[in-house]
């Protein structure tokens, strides 16, 4: 597949105004520890939600039938991919079923059809299942793509996708309605601030430790070019400043080993002081990831090595 030029498919028959209705994350405090940046979108929704959204953030389109094979798990899939982009991407999955009108602007045969809108414009991704290998692949591709375009903002998470039942406990958490609430409001510093009074609190809380370890991430990540940041770490290999930062956008996109390889390969070429800050932003990754991933396990491994 190329991305040379967005797809000529006419998406124009779905701007027309529709009924008003909620987008991604309406009603949701969102919580960076644990939120999903996967949406359903109707016909009525889809002006908001992909075209006029996707001049701000990519947009994948996920056309899909739950009659047909396999459709979950591929669903699963990418949302799993799309999540690990931390609002790079919004995954915005349609049932065909319930919403024939789009299938038939974008003139798909068959599902699943995914496609990116960037700008407004279509680009084909993937017109049957894929491996998760090149599903991982395309992404990357097109966060390049987005950022030769300008397209750099990110989603907003919109939670989980399920509402919990009648007589189930609420989901949120008091204890994170500040750090929610400046979070949404844009204020990552603020969002920080609170999580950092909360872990002063309970130090053991690992709730807590991942979410404040994913908005700072996100503060440390939010606007910047990828390209330029690779540019700048290949050209001063000993600019702990520059490998941080790439090393952080490599989380940021699902690049997981190549992060963790990276500051491990600089905590044994450093020392003092420089080292610290490696080895302590090297630990708090491990935290966004998880500690019981086994990427983190055999990364602690060879970090005990680089260091003892």
């Amino acid at each position: 597949m190329t991305f040379s030029r967005p797809g000529a498919i006419d998406l124009s028959a779905l701007s027309r105004p529709q009924q008003p209705a909620a987008g991604p994350g309406a009603g949701r405090a969102p919580a960076p520890g644990g939120a999903s940046w996967v949406t359903d979108v109707s016909e009525a929704d889809f002006q908001a939600v992909a075209l006029e959204a996707s001049a701000r953030h990519l947009v994948v389109l996920n056309l899909w039938s739950p009659r047909a094979q396999n459709a979950q798990d591929f669903n699963d899939l990418l949302a799993r991919v799309t999540d690990e982009q931390q609002g790079q991407v919004l995954l915005a999955n349609v049932d065909v079923d319930a919403n024939p009108g789009i299938a038939q602007a974008m003139q798909v045969q068959g599902v699943p059809f995914v496609a990116a809108v960037v700008g407004g414009q279509l680009v084909p991704l993937f017109q049957s299942t894929a491996e998760e290998a090149d599903v991982r692949q395309v992404f990357g591709q097109l966060l390049a793509l987005g950022a030769q375009q300008g397209i750099t903002g990110r989603a907003e998470p919109v939670g989980s996708a399920a509402a919990p039942a009648a007589d189930e406990e609420p989901a949120d958490d008091p204890r994170f309605a500040a750090a929610d609430a400046a979070f949404g409001a844009g204020d990552v510093e603020g969002a920080v601030a609170e999580y950092e009074k909360l872990l002063a609190q309970a130090p053991a809380d690992t709730e807590v430790a991942e979410r404040l370890a994913g908005v700072r991430l996100f503060g440390r990540t939010q606007g910047a070019d990828l390209q330029a940041a690779r540019a700048a770490a290949a050209d001063t290999p000993d600019d702990v400043d520059a490998q941080l930062l790439v090393a952080d956008l490599d989380v940021s996109g699902g690049h997981v080993d190549d992060a963790f390889s990276r500051l491990i390969d600089l905590v044994r070429r450093t020392s003092g002081d420089e080292r610290d800050r490696v080895r302590e932003r090297l630990l708090e990754l491990f935290t966004v990831v998880g500690t019981t991933d086994e990427r983190v396990a055999v990364a602690r491994r060879a970090l005990a090595s680089a260091l003892f």
